[in-house]
């Protein structure tokens, strides 16, 4: 899993509560068990109509946002069904950060353990980065991880919170994979020990 540190991109606003996973990415894509490709898919049925064409007043399909890398969304974000796809197609499509003042608990999750950080506020401080990211491409946001600060492109600093550990795993690039190889030594070790206790086995 690649490191999070520090990530400076344009927001793009998404003011929508109860945003779901299938909304994230419809179930018609979930037929692959690869982490790429699913970018393109990301938001399909806002960001295209039934013939394929983009939808032009989606934020994503607008030439400000077509780079964004932070999302500023509505409350409870990433509800519905448990799908690990969907923090695979935001990070795929170049999403690496989303902020709002809630979380579905599973996707919330899921997006530690695959690279995306999820950083909850209040209401009214995600309200003020609402109204900054909607200035376009204008909108430039800097998101420092070990000071846990947000620079909206008008200088105003937000300061979040974060669990120490995903906060580690993170900084780090730890997924669940990454973590037992920490252990790599210990588990070797036991390994052989259990060999010449136990060589049967």
């Amino acid at each position: 899993m690649q490191k999070f540190d520090k990530l400076t991109g344009i927001a793009a606003p998404l003011p929508l509560i109860n945003i779901d996973t299938d909304m994230i990415i419809p179930k018609q894509f979930l037929k692959t068990i690869k982490r790429t490709g699913l970018g393109k898919s990301l938001f399909f049925e806002m960001r295209f109509d039934d013939n394929g064409n983009e939808v032009e007043s989606f934020v994503l399909n607008q030439p400000a946002y077509r780079e964004a890398k932070i999302l500023v969304v509505g409350d409870n974000f990433g509800c519905g069904s448990s799908r690990e796809h969907a923090p695979w197609a935001l990070l795929d499509f170049g999403i690496c950060c989303i902020i709002s003042t809630s979380f579905a608990d599973i996707f919330y999750s899921n997006c530690f353990k695959n690279g995306v950080l999820p950083i909850k506020l209040p209401q009214s401080k995600v309200d003020k980065l609402m109204a900054n990211a909607e200035l376009g491409a204008n909108a430039s946001v800097s998101i420092d991880l070990e000071s846990q600060k947000i620079i909206s492109s008008d200088g105003i600093e937000t300061s979040f919170e974060i669990d120490s550990f995903r906060k580690h795993c993170l900084l780090n690039g730890l997924d669940d994979v990454g973590l037992t190889m920490e252990k790599d030594g210990k588990i070797g070790a036991y390994e052989k020990k259990m060999k010449a206790s136990q060589p049967w086995l």
